[in-house]
């Protein structure tokens, strides 16, 4: 089994704008017999889920997504070698079967510039190549960047890819770890916190065949 998730710590990088992540102690174990840390953070810290909530007004929440969206055999699409704020397009997905898996992971190489300022000016998916995805059998766009959208450093942009996956009731996975080496098929686990929201942080495996 593999772990696809970035450690959740004090200070790492987050979507501009979003809230910094601090984990403090609240109990320590010399002095109150266990330790408890208190957690600040955003719901889309880390690792995590993208519920339609986020972006659609009455999309649902992470509370009503079944764990079985998020588990089951995947597509991974490696699109290495690309430039600086780059778009993939359709060509850029290479030869699809007429029906893909309803996990879709997409490979950019980007996932070794998390916590880097680099990471801010990620490749983002095309809308005609998301939208190409969902009418062949997607429901889960997974992303090893901080978004499938471009990410604007002042936290300001648009969400073309979000409002069409969201829209159609999908989910989305942003910030993947070490997903570079992995075979185009494997099957897959992602498990969001149960929260009454619009996201949650994940923790996202490989499993051994």
């Amino acid at each position: 089994m593999r772990d696809l998730s970035h450690p959740l710590t004090t200070g790492m990088q987050v979507y501009p704008g979003d809230p910094a992540v601090d984990l403090q102690p609240a109990l320590e174990l010399d002095r109150d017999g266990a330790a408890v840390t208190a957690l600040h953070l955003g719901s889309h810290s880390g690792t995590h889920v993208d519920a339609p909530a986020h972006t659609v007004a009455g999309g649902r929440t992470m509370d009503a997504v079944r764990l079985d969206e998020l588990a089951g055999d995947a597509l991974v699409i490696h699109v290495p070698g690309l430039a600086h704020h780059a778009v993939i397009g359709v060509d850029e997905l290479g030869a699809l079967p007429d029906r893909v898996p309803p996990i879709v992971v997409i490979d950019t190489g980007w996932a070794q510039h998390f916590g880097s300022e680099r990471a801010l000016s990620h490749p983002a998916v095309g809308v005609e190549a998301a939208r190409l995805l969902l009418e062949r059998g997607m429901r889960v766009l997974c992303v090893d960047t901080l978004s499938p959208d471009p990410t604007d450093a002042a936290g300001v942009a648009d969400f073309p890819v979000h409002q069409l996956v969201l829209g159609a009731d999908g989910l989305i996975v942003e910030n993947l770890a070490a997903v570079s080496d992995l075979p185009s098929q494997v099957r897959i686990g992602i498990f969001p916190l149960r929260l009454a929201g619009d996201g949650a942080p994940v923790r996202a495996v490989v499993f051994d065949d």
